[in-house]
C-alpha cells in the first residue's frame, strides 16, 4: 500500500487545528443579544444546508437505510445538539481559551467509553497522563475559582463544559465504530447535522420563545464561519485525517488548539495569567500528550480516542 503524500495529511491537520482554535472565541461574538440556544440552532441549520449542497453537487449518497437514520439522528443529538447547547451556555462565563482546554480533555471519557463499549484495553500509561491533565486543568481554573466559589458562575460553567465534553464523548465513540465507516462520511455527516439542528430549533423554541437574530455583520459573519469553515468543512478534513492516519494520531490537534484559543482569549478577552495558570498549562498538554501516545491504535481500527467535540 503506497502512504499517502504527507501534504495529504499535514495540511487538513493544520487547517483543521487552526480553525477549531479560533472556533471557540467566535463562539463568544455569538452571544448577547441572541439567546445561546438559538445560535446553535442557526449555526448547524446553515451547516446541514452546506452538507446537503455539497453532497449533490459532488453527487454524494443521501438514500440510507431507516436503521441508518437511527444511528444518524443520535449521532445528530449528541454531537450537535447537546455538546454544543452546554458549550454555548458556558461560553457566557468562562473564556474561551479555558474552555478549549477542558475540551482537550475529552480523550479522557473518549478511553473510558471506548473500553466499556468497545472493549477497548486502558494501559497505565494513559491513567498517568490523563491524571497530569486533570491535574493542568485544576491549575488552570484555580485563580477563577478560589475568587468565584465553587457555587458561582465560573464554577457552573465548568460544569456545563464537562457536561459538553461527555456529549462529544458519547459522540466520538460512534464515530468510532465499524458501523460509522460504512456509511459516506459526507451523507453522514449531512444528516447528522440536519437531526441536531432540528433539536436544536425545538430546544430553542421550548426555552426562549420564537426566533431571535442579529442583524449585524458581526453576527451574521460568525454564523457563517462557523456553520460553513468550522463545521461542515472542518468535520469533513478532520474524518479525512482520522481515515488516513487513525484517530490516535488525529487526536494531537487536541494539544495544539488550546494554544491558539489561549493566545487568543489573553489578546481579546484580556485573560491574565498566574504562574500556576502556567504550570497547569504545561502539566496538561504533558498529560495529554502521554496519555495519547499511550492510546495509538492501527489506521482504520475501531477507536474513540481520536475525534474531538469540537466546536
Amino acid at each position: 500500500m503506497i502512504r499517502p503524500g504527507l501534504s495529504r495529511i499535514v495540511l487538513p491537520f493544520a487547517a483543521v487545528t487552526l480553525i477549531w482554535g479560533t472556533t471557540w472565541y467566535v463562539i463568544k461574538t455569538q452571544l448577547g443579544v441572541v439567546p445561546p440556544e438559538w445560535s446553535v440552532a442557526y449555526r448547524f441549520m446553515g451547516a446541514s444546508f452546506i452538507m446537503f449542497a455539497a453532497c449533490a453537487l459532488m453527487r454524494r449518497p443521501l438514500r440510507f437505510p431507516l436503521a441508518a437514520h437511527g444511528f444518524f439522528m443520535l449521532l445528530g443529538v449528541f454531537q450537535f445538539a447537546g455538546n454544543f447547547n452546554f458549550v454555548y451556555q458556558a461560553s457566557q462565563t468562562v473564556t474561551s481559551g479555558l474552555i478549549a482546554v477542558v475540551f482537550a480533555l475529552l480523550v479522557i471519557p473518549n478511553a473510558l467509553f471506548a473500553r466499556l463499549f468497545l472493549k477497548q484495553p486502558v494501559s497505565a500509561r494513559f491513567v498517568v497522563g490523563a491524571a497530569l491533565g486533570i491535574a493542568g486543568v485544576a491549575l488552570l481554573f484555580e485563580r477563577e475559582l478560589g475568587a468565584d466559589g465553587w457555587s458561582g458562575p465560573i464554577a457552573a460553567g465548568l460544569g456545563l463544559t464537562l457536561v459538553g465534553v461527555m456529549f462529544a464523548s458519547v459522540a466520538n465513540v460512534m464515530q468510532g465504530t465499524a458501523r460509522a465507516r460504512s456509511y459516506d462520511m459526507f451523507g453522514m455527516l449531512a444528516w447528522s447535522m440536519l437531526y441536531g439542528a432540528l433539536v436544536d430549533i425545538a430546544y430553542a423554541w421550548a426555552m426562549r420563545g420564537p426566533p431571535v437574530i442579529a442583524w449585524t455583520p458581526l453576527y451574521l459573519g460568525g454564523i457563517f464561519y462557523l456553520a460553513a469553515i468550522a463545521s461542515a468543512l472542518a468535520f469533513v478534513l478532520y474524518f479525512n485525517v482520522i481515515r488516513l492516519v487513525g484517530p490516535a494520531w488525529a487526536a494531537y490537534s487536541g494539544v495544539f488548539i488550546p494554544f491558539i484559543a489561549m493566545t487568543i482569549s489573553t489578546l481579546l478577552e484580556g485573560y491574565r495569567w498566574s504562574p500556576l495558570a502556567v504550570a497547569g498549562a504545561a502539566l496538561a498538554v504533558v498529560g495529554l500528550v502521554i496519555a495519547l501516545r499511550a492510546r495509538r491504535v492501527p489506521a482504520g481500527a475501531a477507536a474513540a480516542g481520536g475525534t474531538t467535540g469540537r466546536s
